[in-house]
């Protein structure tokens, strides 16, 4: 069986394709992107991973869907009529059984190009408020599998399983130190998803004076060309601040267990992670996330009491009161963990399988 797999969301696609890879019946092929943007020359993530695995890459050009008039959402609308031409010319050429989309503008032509090259059609959403892209998918899907409870009833009640979020295996694996740590200092992480964030970024380099005071800094920057971040904040060489680009699967599992403070974006990954590892953060929502999607993941977190929420247009001194006292109270946030525990399920990747692999009992009643 040919699974095609697309979508925004890497670290869950990842997480089922390690679970895929154990049944040598299954071949995979992977639609994303394979450069940062179309200007720059910049590999992503998701095209560096995916090659480590040995999985067919293809390289999509389209664009994202708005409800805002203007000349670049015209240009936007041209590129997904491109990538509709290019989805089905996909489907002509490797001729899946199946596809599993996991969110983002890269799943929609894809969804809608084997939809009517009648190819069933399923979308994971990781996020609790659905974007865009998702919600049109879901019209379509044969399946659609949810994180969140609160999410099911955002969808088709016949077709919506609540699965929860495949989480990659390597973040519960020791991994190897990604820097020759020596101090004692307490570790703080600082991500911004797999492209980084330039407004962390900022917010960091302003407070990094005073934060390897009293912790050793481990720091993932992205490597968007247009900013230079990682550049600028490696050429600072400040001793207790370790800055990379990126942050690899044999890594993150000694860093999030070392880490005592996570700072970092509420995207639905990073937060079933944190809750998972049961990691204090401090989180930084991007504000224009699809229907506030990440706002409402840092309230979770708030509500529950284990994580501090910082608006990226407040003042950097904020941030680094806002870290200690994280800091400060890691051991009580550590115990509210129980009561988010009911949103991990840790066989999330084996019941999204089990969902789109029919069991040999299946053929044999049909």
């Amino acid at each position: 069986m040919k699974i095609l797999i697309t979508g925004g969301h890497v670290t869950p696609a990842l997480a089922v394709i390690n679970e895929l890879k154990k049944d040598k019946t299954i071949a995979i092929v992977f639609v994303g992107r394979q450069y940062t943007s179309d200007s720059e020359l910049t590999l992503t993530y998701e095209y560096t991973q995916i090659e480590k695995l040995g999985i067919p890459f293809i390289h999509l050009t389209t664009g994202k869907l708005s409800r805002v008039l203007a000349l670049e959402t015209v240009t936007s609308l041209f590129k997904v009529v491109i990538g509709l031409i290019q989805s089905a010319a996909i489907m002509r050429k490797h001729k899946p059984e199946a596809i599993l989309s996991f969110g983002g503008y890269l799943g929609l032509p894809i969804a809608i190009a084997g939809y009517f090259a009648r190819i069933p059609v399923y979308v994971h959403e990781q996020t609790i408020a659905p974007g865009l892209s998702n919600r049109l998918i879901g019209n379509i899907a044969r399946k659609i599998f949810v994180s969140f409870p609160e999410t099911v009833s955002l969808f088709s009640k016949k077709r919506t399983l609540l699965t929860g979020n495949p989480l990659r295996p390597e973040v519960f694996r020791e991994g190897n130190k990604p820097f020759p740590i020596v101090s004692e200092k307490p570790i703080i992480f600082v991500m911004g998803g797999s492209l980084g964030s330039h407004s962390i970024n900022v917010h960091i380099e302003n407070i990094i004076s005073e934060l390897t005071k009293d912790f050793v800094v481990i720091h993932q920057t992205g490597n968007i060309a247009e900013y230079n971040d990682y550049e600028r904040l490696a050429a600072l060489n400040i001793k207790n601040y370790h800055v990379g680009p990126h942050v690899y699967q044999d890594n993150i599992g000694w860093i999030y267990r070392h880490a005592a403070i996570v700072v970092s974006r509420a995207g639905a990954n990073t937060v079933f992670e944190l809750i998972s590892l049961q990691k204090p953060s401090v989180l930084i929502p991007l504000p224009w996330s699809a229907g506030g999607e990440q706002e409402q993941q840092a309230a979770l977190m708030e509500r529950a009491g284990v994580a501090v929420t910082f608006d990226q247009s407040d003042a950097s001194a904020k941030l680094l009161d806002l870290i200690k006292q994280a800091y400060k109270n890691r051991e009580q946030y550590r115990r509210n963990f129980s009561k988010l525990r009911h949103l991990i399920q840790p066989d999330a990747a084996k019941k999204i399988i089990a969902a789109i692999i029919p069991k040999p009992a299946d053929h044999e009643r049909h």
